[in-house]
């Protein structure tokens, strides 16, 4: 069974979150929302949601992909941690997947995990990569780094996920349910 890390802050981008985790159980992953402080967890449109665990009690777990959404504050207070600079060095370090999206890929730059990688963003943080490779590509892999700009490519994003840690099989099948345009 593959296994999902999405590390979630207070301020996180509700959709960016919620289609991961959906779309990934969909597909059969152990997919924990772990997060940054206990309680439940308002994100930057005011809708709460209850992580399954801390990030204090997943540290030491493996997982196949870690994945950080975006929005504000939560962007802010996910790089701000260093719990989840550390997990992105781990994951960097044993060639596991690593993704985000919107704002999220800043937090990968602070960590070192863009370093001679082609990423997108939301535009509106594009400026904080000064001369690094931005694509303006709603969706970019490269090699285990994925990364996606906003709310609205989330499905895509999410579905991406699915296909890089499952192959194309899974993904249609998944697909076949949500009825998405991949």
């Amino acid at each position: 069974m593959k296994t999902v890390l999405v590390a979630i802050a207070p301020g996180f981008e509700e959709i960016e979150t919620i289609t991961v985790v959906d779309i990934l159980r969909r597909a059969g992953a152990r997919v924990t929302m772990a997060a940054t402080v206990a309680g439940v967890l308002e994100g930057s449109r005011g809708i709460k949601v209850e992580p399954d665990e801390l990030l204090d009690n997943i540290m030491d777990k493996d997982f196949d992909l870690i994945c950080l959404p975006g929005g504000q504050p939560g962007t802010d207070n996910l790089k701000q941690d260093i719990r989840v600079e550390k997990l992105l060095k781990k994951m960097h370090e044993e060639g596991k997947y690593i993704a985000a999206i919107c704002a999220a890929p800043t937090v990968l730059k602070k960590a070192g995990i863009l370093q001679d990688r082609a990423f997108t963003c939301h535009p509106s943080v594009q400026s904080e990569f000064g001369s690094m490779e931005y694509l303006k590509d709603r969706v970019v892999v490269d090699q285990k780094v994925i990364t996606s700009q906003s709310p609205g490519t989330a499905m895509e994003f999410a579905l991406k996920l699915v296909e890089v840690l499952f192959g194309p099989e899974r993904l249609k099948k998944v697909n076949d349910g949500v009825l998405a345009r991949i």
